[in-house]
């Protein structure tokens, strides 16, 4: 079988926390669509095509996984491309709660596609993508929590 699973988020940037939720998934599936959210009413410091680039410049060694954008509902993407999953990841218990709304929701939708859940590693609890941005701004070195193509993006702007 192939068994197609999306992971959809800002990505503004993707962390190496989002890097190794992928690498986990495919341990599970054939193939991971990760899926970069277009929304005009957020303020994002990389725009939907430098995400994406960036992305799949972070990726490249996976042919499984393929990178593409959306300005619609993440369940009619699924729909779409046949995906049964959607991949989501937890850091804290503040994430559970929003994740816990946006599962119910996907659910009324589309009863077919299943949320997967994946726990942060240790390492990777304190990182998001706010979060680096905040310590960029502070100028600190965060090279070791983003992928290389993030870290020159970030030094380039």
């Amino acid at each position: 079988m192939n068994i197609i699973a999306i992971y959809p988020g800002s990505f503004d940037p993707i962390t190496n926390g989002h890097i190794d939720i992928i690498k986990r998934a495919l341990l599970i599936f054939d193939k991971i669509v990760v899926l970069v959210a277009v929304n005009p009413n957020k303020r994002f410091t990389f725009s939907v095509d430098e995400r994406v680039s960036m992305i799949r410049d972070s990726l490249k060694d996976y042919p499984q996984v393929s990178v593409d954008s959306t300005s619609g509902l993440t369940v009619h993407y699924a729909q779409k491309i046949g995906a049964k999953a959607m991949i989501r990841g937890l850091r804290a218990a503040t994430d559970f709660e929003y994740e816990f709304q946006i599962n119910n929701a996907n659910r009324f939708i589309d009863k077919q596609i299943e949320s997967i859940f994946f726990m942060a590693k240790h390492e990777f609890m304190f990182i998001s993508s706010s979060t680096i941005k905040e310590m960029v701004a502070g100028g600190i070195d965060v090279s070791k929590l983003v992928p290389a193509p993030v870290w020159a993006k970030f030094n380039h702007k």
